[in-house]
């Protein structure tokens, strides 16, 4: 099972596809937004006017409008970065990424930014679940809060979702996330990977993850993940603040193709992924970028005031 990178398959040809047989799912995604619910500043020497959550929505509601049964996911790093966070412990982050109609999201290092307790206090404003697999909550008041995977239906077609957290030690506080364990991610993929394939016979395997795309070091990345697994079709990251335009494909542990998506930092920026299902096989496709969030002409065409 696996996904070919299709970054020229666009416009004329993928709508032939979706009138052959062929079921289009969009995916948009998001990462590490750092409460930037308002635009960037005019006078910001590289984002000015830039990103926004009333933009992202308009933005959102304009694929949905092309695809209702789109999914919505979001790589981490939710909080810290303005004021909101500081007066409001991210509470409205989360509701206003709740009227999105945000599918998913895992746990980045700056959810620990108020400790276990400030995270448990503003969860309930989340109407979408939480997926990490690797941070183990089991002992802290945040059991029973998260989950390591989720499983949804689009198109037909069953899509496992599983989540991966970047060790909290050195980047957090101890005594923000005292109790959590940490599990290597790349064993714990390898078990979720296996669990969505052979218990729930998932057709498509997404992880959301907040290890990073890449380090000169021997850290655990994406990178690492996708090279390591069999059976996960796509990697959508964050913690790096990488803007992968297109997405990379990379070659997991059977030579098989990963696609590995993150869309920058801020808001500024939000990952689109258009999967086609052929009917009759296991058979994907995916077309993959990202698009600016301004108030000027996007490359879709149109506008946002």
């Amino acid at each position: 099972m696996g996904i070919a990178g299709m970054g020229a398959l666009t416009g004329l040809a993928g709508k032939a596809l979706a009138g052959m047989g062929v079921q289009k799912l969009t995916i948009l995604h998001t990462n590490d937004t750092h409460s930037r619910i308002d635009p960037y500043p005019m006078n910001d020497p590289r984002f000015a006017g830039m990103g926004g959550f009333a933009r992202r929505a308009a933005l959102i509601n304009y694929f949905r409008g092309m695809d209702p049964d789109l999914l919505l996911l979001d790589a981490g790093d939710i909080f810290q970065g303005t004021p909101y966070y500081n007066f409001y412990g991210g509470e409205p982050e989360l509701m206003l990424m709740s009227k999105m109609g945000y599918d998913a999201a895992t746990i980045g290092n700056h959810e620990f930014d108020n400790g276990l307790d400030g995270l448990l206090k503003v969860m309930p404003h989340a109407n979408f679940p939480f997926v990490t697999a690797n941070l183990d909550f089991s002992d802290t008041l945040l059991k029973g809060t998260t989950k390591p995977y989720i499983i949804l239906k689009r198109k037909g077609q069953k899509i496992g979702i599983y989540g991966l957290g970047i060790d909290p030690n050195g980047l957090v506080s101890p005594a923000l996330f005292s109790g959590t364990r940490y599990l290597d991610p790349v064993e714990v993929a390898r078990d979720m990977e296996a669990t969505l394939l052979s218990r729930h016979r998932c057709n498509l395997i997404i992880c959301l993850s907040h290890l990073g795309y890449s380090y000169r070091h021997n850290k655990v990345s994406d990178l690492v993940v996708a090279a390591n697994t069999s059976h996960t079709d796509i990697i959508i990251g964050g913690h790096t603040h990488t803007v992968l335009d297109p997405p990379a494909v990379v070659a997991n542990s059977l030579n098989q193709p990963v696609t590995i998506a993150q869309a920058g930092s801020g808001g500024v920026r939000m990952g689109v992924l258009n999967i086609y299902f052929e009917e009759g096989n296991n058979q994907k496709m995916v077309e993959s970028y990202t698009t600016k969030i301004s108030n000027k002409k996007v490359n879709m065409g149109f506008f946002f005031n």
